[in-house]
């Protein structure tokens, strides 16, 4: 089995009295999406700083490309080949949206500060590089008639797009994202939905051989998760309680008790037997005080 581009082994978190990850292990294969998913508290953001180099854990590894993470920062998540967005988006309101994906791109300019500030001709050819892979990220997210305006006069749901568009402008092996289907309508997480699944089977990036980008997924839209994801992992009060397939998952006790719910269990059209025996036991009750 070849190795995970990311993997989490036995991390355990801890603040003050409270447990936020508890021994912790998770895999990220290349090319694929990893659903993260369970209640509010569980843990789900803590595991993503973890990642981030946000968050040391007191306990348990980190490894990128089978290297061992133990004193990385956040600034270098873009060397490394790592990319987040955030819930609150993080959009920098004095730049325009494409100024905004262009910064997310710093890692491939090819000129540093000294150029810039001189206005030497490469610093130039530099910034046109980078404002044609920015409107190119956004043509394919569907906001490039956006690129010359600031946010604050967008709509959040255009906002989250440009997010979108700033993470995916580095290029990166793995993308973490944060709740991206948070305030979107049913139309634009179909279109998310899209979007992601097209990202694992896109070229990998910067030209690599190998499978197109990995994802790791953390939302509270079940219909998105069970669509898109490969495998999902569900915490609980900090505990990975769970780990599979998103058929196995729906199906899984556990999870439905700590989480998901029978709303989002499979509809067949037909009653299962308890729902036929709850039905019944009702209606004789009913029946019965009558």
């Amino acid at each position: 089995m070849a190795a995970p581009l990311l993997e989490l082994s036995g991390v355990t978190v801890r603040f003050a009295g409270l447990v936020a990850l508890d021994d912790v292990s998770l895999r990220v294969p290349a090319g694929r999406v990893i659903g993260v998913i369970g209640p509010n508290g569980a843990g789900k953001t803590t595991l993503f700083n973890v990642v981030c180099g946000f968050v040391r854990p007191q306990q348990g590894t980190l490894r990128w490309k089978g290297r061992t993470l133990s004193r990385h920062r956040p600034h270098e998540l873009s060397r490394l080949g790592i990319a987040r967005t955030l819930q609150g988006l993080g959009l920098f309101p004095g730049l325009t949206v494409a100024e905004n994906v262009m910064t997310g791109a710093g890692r491939r300019a090819r000129t540093g500060m000294p150029s810039a500030l001189l206005a030497l001709p490469r610093a130039d050819r530099d910034e046109a590089a980078l404002r044609s892979s920015a409107l190119a990220r956004l043509a394919a997210l569907g906001v490039v008639d956006a690129a010359d305006r600031f946010p604050g006069e967008l709509s959040y749901g255009v906002r989250k797009r440009v997010a979108l568009a700033r993470a995916l402008a580095a290029e990166p092996e793995l993308i973490l994202l944060d709740e991206p289907a948070a305030g979107l309508s049913a139309e634009e997480i179909r279109e998310l939905g899209e979007l992601v699944r097209s990202l694992t089977s896109s070229p990998a990036p910067s030209g690599q051989d190998g499978p197109g980008m990995s994802v790791v997924l953390v939302e509270h839209h079940m219909d998105l998760v069970m669509e898109v994801c490969d495998d999902v992992a569900v915490l609980d009060f900090g505990r990975l309680i769970a780990h599979g397939t998103p058929a196995e998952i729906r199906d899984d006790p556990a999870v439905v008790t700590a989480y998901l719910g029978e709303e989002v269990l499979p509809v067949t059209g037909e009653e299962t037997d308890k729902e036929t025996d709850k039905k019944t036991e009702k209606e004789t009750s009913e029946e019965t005080s009558g």
